[in-house]
């Protein structure tokens, strides 16, 4: 099987390109790097089964393939509200090159949206009928409504050409390979301890996120491509935890008394992230399996370890 996956160095492309490569199939990561990194690759640079293509997303490009994996954008808040016009881009543009390429080459397609798309939600858990509540002119819309015209453009493609389309809504996932910088409040909770500074938390600290350890999306996104079902999908943990109580599992786990420092709440930020994962564990026999006491784990080793060989 040849995947080409699109963002294929980013957070969780490189762990996708991990799991499809140790299972012997062949892969065609597509990155600019603009977000991404060589180093989460590394390991497969030289590799007969690996070929990396150096292009932004935003230009028309071809390559044979049986299944594309389109998750090129970018994620973390601190990149697409710096660059709201080419986040803009990179979502409509890709996505629509994307789509053309499935059509063309008769490609299985699996579109990454977000739980974005709910915004700041009325309902929770968030199920996928649930329409969402969005300002469309706010400071994080280029993200939330780029995601939203992303979805419309899938399936009027898949409505229009029958592209074979699969497309998932990932709420909050962390563990290693997150950038330390990158606006995510698990990376910026786990990096400003290691350097002892105070732990910053918008508004009260009792909004409330879930969050999904990378293994278990990674799982999630495979059995998805691999399914028969064709509608939107939440896929996340429903574990639901406040930003507060987070902070205080992370200090606890880097054994050390850390300050807090509340700041002003951005502007639209959810107040409550919940997936509702009944259609995942019904349609694709999938629900997360590892604890965030244990991803946590995991995760901080992995900044630990990343803090030793910065300094």
């Amino acid at each position: 099987m040849r995947n080409l996956i699109t963002g294929g160095a980013g957070f969780l492309g490189s762990h996708l390109v991990d799991y499809l490569m140790n299972k012997g199939e062949d892969v065609i990561c597509l990155d600019n790097f603009s977000t991404g990194s060589k180093d989460n690759i590394a390991l497969w640079i030289g590799n007969n089964r690996f070929k990396l293509i150096n292009q932004n997303i935003i230009y028309p490009f071809f390559c044979e393939a049986d299944r594309i994996w389109h998750l090129a954008c970018p994620a973390s808040p601190l990149n697409y509200l710096n660059k709201p016009i080419e986040t803009l881009n990179t979502i409509f543009l890709g996505t629509d090159n994307i789509l053309k390429l499935s059509k063309k080459i008769n490609a299985r397609i699996l579109i990454a949206s977000t739980s974005e798309i709910y915004g700041n939600p009325k309902i929770s858990p968030q199920k996928e009928t649930y329409n969402g509540s969005v300002n469309p002119i706010s400071k994080r819309s280029c993200y939330v409504e780029g995601k939203r015209v992303a979805e419309t453009l899938s399936f009027e493609f898949k409505r229009i050409h029958n592209i074979d389309l699969r497309l998932v809504r990932i709420f909050n996932t962390y563990g290693p390979r997150m950038m330390k910088n990158d606006g995510r409040v698990v990376s910026n909770f786990i990096y400003q301890g290691l350097n002892n500074k105070p732990l910053t938390i918008y508004g009260n600290g009792l909004q409330t996120r879930s969050f999904c350890y990378v293994d278990d999306m990674i799982a999630g996104l495979s059995r998805a491509m691999n399914s028969n079902y064709s509608h939107p999908i939440n896929l996340g943990n429903p574990e639901e935890i406040t930003i507060k109580n987070l902070a205080q599992k992370i200090s606890l786990n880097l054994n050390k008394k850390l300050n807090l420092q509340y700041l002003k709440l951005p502007e639209d930020d959810p107040i409550q992230r919940k997936p509702c994962i009944e259609v995942a564990i019904q349609e694709l026999k999938w629900q997360p399996k590892i604890s965030l006491n244990n991803g946590l784990d995991k995760t901080i080793h992995y900044f630990v370890e990343r803090f030793k060989n910065e300094r």
